[in-house]
């Protein structure tokens, strides 16, 4: 049984690094596609916001003397990039993919619309939608949490690297206990970093149920969606 008709998953840029340490991984590209289609199978509808971090994010260059606007947007074009690539990837296995962006690149991607959005999620089609907020100063958690807002998402699913979240770096500390569950007044009260600021206060006022979990395991996203105890889920 499925638990969301429509689903918002946020994929880090540096996921898509693989074992590279940098770029994008092709393997990586094709197991994401093929944990879309495994819950796109079963009728749930499919938007996905990712990450540039593995090309250029915009932090990087300020640190290094760059103009903070113009390096946002240069991370705002890596999203499009790492869209375009997982695109690619799932039509080639059959699977139809629409890239809609906030930033005007044609004939590259379409512009992004609600209604654009919502017709091709009802159509089957998984919507990749990038360009950020389209402006500088946001995050793509911001621009997750946004855009899940306006397709009416019934969550928002954050794919990465570890099993949920955790009273500490689990990378950094062995005893980091992981939450079951959280309320987002818990997790703003323990300083947890679940979401930016920005895109944890739009999901909090409107009860947008977060989900965090580990993309890089087979199988989860679709155990996500039955209902299964897997990650962290934060919600009222």
């Amino acid at each position: 049984m499925k638990r969301f008709k429509r689903i918002l998953l946020k994929l880090s840029g540096e996921a898509l690094e693989g074992n590279q340490g940098y770029g994008i991984d092709p393997s990586r590209l094709e197991a994401y596609a093929h944990e879309i289609e495994s819950v796109r199978s079963l009728g749930v509808e499919v938007a996905v916001v990712m990450g540039g971090g593995n090309i250029y994010r915009g932090l990087q260059g300020t640190g290094k003397g760059m103009d903070r606007v113009q390096g946002d947007y240069m991370g705002m074009l890596a999203t499009v990039i790492n869209s375009m690539a997982l695109q690619e990837t799932l039509e080639q296995m059959g699977i139809p993919a629409k890239i809609l962006s906030t930033l005007t690149i044609q004939p590259v991607v379409e512009p992004m619309s609600r209604r654009t959005a919502i017709r091709y999620l009802e159509e089957g089609k998984v919507v990749l939608i990038a360009g950020g907020t389209g402006n500088p100063f946001f995050t793509t958690d911001s621009a997750a949490a946004l855009r899940a807002l306006e397709i009416g998402a019934d969550a928002i699913l954050k794919g990465t690297r570890v099993d949920g979240v955790y009273t500490a770096d689990p990378e950094k500390d062995p005893a980091a206990k992981r939450y079951d569950q959280l309320t987002f007044s818990e997790a703003m009260e323990k300083g947890l970093k679940v979401m930016d600021l920005t895109a944890f206060a739009l999901c909090r006022e409107n009860k947008l149920p977060i989900i965090v979990f580990n993309m890089n395991v087979p199988g989860n996203l679709q155990r996500v969606l039955s209902g299964e105890p897997v990650g962290t889920v934060v919600q009222e």
